[in-house]
Order: structure tokens, then C-alpha cells, then sequence
């Protein structure tokens, strides 16, 4: 893409500098406006920087979704720049313990064409793209500066600089900012959507599900290096389903595991009281061993207890809004637009592919301007108009993917183990690979290893599940039933007596006799 595919250069404005907003002013800055970016933190790439949930987060997924929008970046080093801190997952890992008392583990593929998700810090991540921004000369990066007004109409902003926490109001300094167009990527609990709902009629929908989430960490082993780091295997996402509950693992590349308890409000209150008593060390431990069998060979019980009793107990949180923009001043990306639960892995996916989308309909537009009588409107009104259809086209998919993390949960903890959920994976990876004319995929595969829109892929989705309903009731269903006329019509007396006789039987039992 050229750098002035949209025509007019214009300030762009992004609040948040996490990896959707530091894409999106990448992709701002490479079509040759002047961008600024403000975070509310210090600097990101600061290892004493606090993230905003005070612990080091879940690990990210990186997929297909992602990448793309990394490769229209207009940076060809970025992909390599970024998947060189990745770690390939190629499936779940279930484990589990058998009738016998043994441990096990099975591993379940993502995919039958062995394609994999990347597992990646989320620090990491962030560090590589604002290094990227800050060698780019129409980029300033402000740190520390906190949104705390915005008027949509006039296109004027103002932030708080906070360089110390324990400021007064009254001795923290304000600026004013001009802006053309501005993008928030400030996450769930977004500064520019609340400001946005003051000038726009948003529908506004969140969702916490009763379910908690607190970090813990296997450890690398010591004195080793390479793979042997790593005490279990580091291509799989290590899922111990509880049904109602689960733990997970996601490799990191320093050769340790951040770790997951995902469980209802409940379990976390019976075991915030468990873990406070003088045997707290061992009543965890029981937790783990009877609901998450061989945890405790891979983090030791006090180091279980410790991290328990450290780490935040955090809310998960579902949010869908609309419109997601505001004339021609202001769009929401990410989770200010869509937050989702973290179980399908799409979260920063779908924000990434936000950016993809709303560049690629920002620069149809000027092209169609381009070359229409149109060329003679305003940017603001082409952006206007461009905005109004990023709106109608993303909303849908972004309710999908919402509404499909949370389906996931429930086959994360629970489904993985079922013989019909195994069957219904294995049979269509299997129609995907060797009737291959009928375009069959599973619905994973559509959603982390393809660019369709979310909304198409459910569609997809629950088409081919009609089909293959329809195809196991005529394959099995039909058979039987045929089977069973088939002997009452060669049976018909016997069955007929034996009907007469069981109907004598069960009206003497009504009669009382």
C-alpha cells in the first residue's frame, strides 16, 4: 500500500499503545499521517512497568488473524521480527488420570494439516512494535498521559501527565491535543468508548461470567537449556479439564509455563478460605490432586499456596457496543470495542484484524473519492462514510467471536473429553483432508487458521453440522427403523400378542388387581 493511500495527511490520535493500538499507529504512520500515541502506563517495553491487572497476564495466542494483519502492515520485517519469541502449539494437551490411578496425557491436534498457533508474552510482543514506532520519524510516543476528556465535535482531547501516582489533582499537569481522527485501542474498560457515549446513541451490553482466573508458573528446569527446559512439552496448549472448571498452560520461551485456574466465584471463595488456615499448604494441594492430577509434580504445593495467595482473583468480562464509531473523529478497536473471555485465543486476533479492516475500508474509500465526482468532498466527510461502513461490517463478526469464546469455555473444561465431540473433530478433519471438493473444515480451523469473517464461519459451521445430523439419521437412523418394520411386519403376530398381553398386565396394575 502506498504511504498516502488515504489522500489528505491528517493527525491521527491513539489512545493505548498495546499491541492493537501499536499496529493501528503503525498503520496510521505508513500511510504518511502524523501520529501521536498515548498510554496511560509508563513505558511498556519497562520490566517495572505494572500492567494494568497487576500480574504479568495470560499468555497470548498468536494465529493466522494476527499475522495477516502484521503482513499489510507495511513492515516487511515485522512477522519475522515478532514470531522469532514465539512458540509453536500444534494441539491441546489433555491430561488427565485413568481408573488405575495412572497419569496421562493425550494430545489433541488443532489441526489435521498440522498447522500451528503461536504462543507469545504479551511484553514481548508489545516491545517489538514500539521499537518499530519509535524509528518511524511521524511517530511520538507519550507515556504516562491519562485520557480524561475528549469533544468529538471539535476534534480536541485532553490528558493528565501522571509521572507519579501519588500526585494531587491539582499539581497534575493537563495538555490539550488536535486531533483529525482518533483510535482507541484503551482495552475493556476504555477511556475514549466512555467519552464516544456522550456523542453517540451506543448500545452497550458487558457480561462478567461467574468464573475467576489467577496465574501461577511451572518453573524451567534448572541447569538445562534448549527444549530440555521445558518439563513438559512446549508445542501444546496443557489443558486439565475439571468439567467445571480447568487449568491451563501456555509455554513461554524462557523455558517456564504461565499457568491458569479458571473456576467459578464459589471455588475460589472455598479456597481463599482453605489457603489461609495453618494447613492451607496441603488443603491446596488436595485441590490440585483431585481435580488437576499431576500439577502438583510441575509446581510445587508451596509455590501453589504462594501464588494463591499473591496473585489477584480477577472477574472475566464479555462486552459488545455499537455503533464503534462517532462521525469522522473517532473509532473504538479491540477490546474497547469487543472484549471477549480469553478460550477461544482471539482476543488480540480480532483486535489485530480490527486495524486490517479498518485501514483497508479507510483506503477504499479515498480511492473511490479518487476517482469519482466525490474527490471534491472533505477527508472528514470521506472518512465519515468510511467509519459508518467499518461499523456495519465488523459489528457482526465481533458478536460472533464473543459469543464463540464463551462456547468455548465449556468444550476447554469439559467437551475435550467427550467420545461424540472427538468423533464429530475427527470426522470432519477427515472430509477436510480426503473429500477436499466439499470445502469441509472444522469450525477451530476456520477461526485460527483462515481470514472468513467470524459471523461466515458459524454459519459455515452450523451448516455442516445440520448435514452431518441429517447424514448419521439416514446413515444410521434409517437403517434401524427400516430394520425394525422389517420385523414387524414378518413378526406381526407375536408382536401383536405380546402388545395385547403387556396392555392386559399394566391395566390390571391400574385396576388394583
Amino acid at each position: 500500500m502506498s504511504a498516502q493511500s488515504m489522500a489528505t495527511r491528517q493527525k491521527v490520535v491513539v489512545v493505548g499503545a498495546g499491541p492493537v493500538g501499536s499496529l493501528a499507529a503503525i498503520y496510521a504512520a505508513n500511510r504518511g499521517h502524523d501520529v501521536e500515541v498515548y498510554e496511560l502506563r509508563s513505558d511498556l517495553r519497562d520490566p517495572l512497568t505494572t500492567p494494568l491487572n497487576f500480574t504479568r497476564s495470560i499468555n497470548l495466542a498468536l494465529s493466522e488473524r494476527g499475522l495477516n494483519a502484521m503482513r499489510h502492515a507495511g513492515q516487511p520485517k515485522l512477522i519475522d521480527h515478532v514470531t522469532a519469541v514465539t512458540l509453536p502449539m500444534k494441539g491441546r494437551m489433555i491430561h488427565g488420570k485413568n481408573p488405575s490411578g495412572e497419569l496421562y496425557e493425550v494430545s489433541q491436534d488443532y489441526d489435521i494439516h498440522g498447522r500451528a498457533i503461536l504462543a507469545i508474552d504479551r511484553g514481548g510482543l508489545n516491545k517489538r512494535l514500539l521499537d518499530i514506532l519509535e524509528d518511524m520519524p511521524n511517530v511520538t510516543l507519550f507515556f504516562n498521559h491519562k485520557l480524561t476528556g475528549a469533544d468529538f465535535k471539535n476534534n480536541k482531547a485532553w490528558f493528565e501527565i501522571r509521572k507519579d501516582a501519588e500526585q494531587s489533582k491539582e499539581t497534575v499537569p493537563e495538555i490539550e491535543v488536535d486531533f483529525d481522527l482518533m483510535i482507541g485501542a484503551d482495552g475493556a474498560h476504555s477511556a475514549v468508548r466512555y467519552h464516544m457515549m456522550k456523542y453517540t446513541r451506543m448500545d452497550y451490553q458487558q457480561e462478567y461470567i461467574d468464573t475467576l482466573w489467577c496465574e501461577f508458573q511451572i518453573k524451567p528446569q534448572e541447569g538445562k537449556s534448549g527444549l530440555s527446559r521445558f518439563k513438559i512439552s512446549p508445542n501444546h496448549l496443557h489443558i486439565w479439564p475439571g468439567r467445571e472448571f480447568m487449568f491451563i498452560a501456555i509455554p513461554s520461551e524462557d523455558g517456564s509455563f504461565t499457568c491458569t485456574l479458571f473456576a467459578p466465584a464459589a471455588v475460589f471463595s472455598q479456597l481463599e478460605s482453605s489457603s489461609s488456615q495453618p494447613d492451607g499448604t496441603s488443603k491446596i494441594a488436595l485441590f490440585f490432586d483431585t481435580h488437576f492430577p499431576g500439577v502438583t509434580t510441575l509446581i510445587p504445593p508451596p509455590d501453589l499456596l504462594s501464588s494463591f495467595n499473591q496473585n489477584p482473583h480477577l472477574p472475566l468480562i464479555s462486552i459488545k457496543c455499537k455503533p464503534y464509531h462517532h462521525s469522522s473523529s473517532a473509532v473504538i478497536l479491540g477490546d474497547a470495542a469487543h472484549a471477549m473471555v480469553p478460550f477461544y485465543g482471539q482476543g488480540m486476533n480480532a483486535g489485530l484484524e480490527d486495524v486490517r479492516i479498518l485501514f483497508g475500508i479507510l483506503d477504499k474509500h479515498a480511492r473511490m473519492d479518487e476517482n469519482s465526482d466525490a474527490s471534491s468532498d472533505t477527508a472528514a466527510a470521506q472518512r465519515a462514510r468510511a467509519l459508518a461502513e467499518y461499523t456495519a461490517v465488523r459489528i457482526p463478526d465481533a458478536h460472533a467471536i464473543i459469543d464463540l469464546a464463551l462456547q468455548n469455555y465449556i468444550e476447554m473444561r469439559s467437551s475435550v473429553l467427550s467420545p461424540l465431540y472427538r468423533f464429530r473433530k475427527s470426522l470432519e478433519e477427515y472430509l477436510s483432508v480426503y473429500v477436499p471438493s466439499l470445502g469441509w473444515q472444522t469450525k477451530y480451523s476456520r477461526v485460527s487458521f483462515g481470514n472468513e469473517r467470524y459471523s461466515e464461519v458459524v454459519a459455515k459451521s452450523e451448516r455442516q453440522g445440520r448435514v452431518l445430523l441429517t447424514g448419521l439419521l439416514g446413515g444410521v437412523g434409517l437403517p434401524i427403523l427400516s430394520g425394525a418394520i422389517y420385523l414387524g411386519l414378518r413378526y406381526r403376530r407375536v408382536v401383536e400378542n405380546g402388545l395385547s398381553g403387556l396392555l392386559t398386565t399394566l391395566t390390571g396394575v391400574f385396576k388394583g388387581k
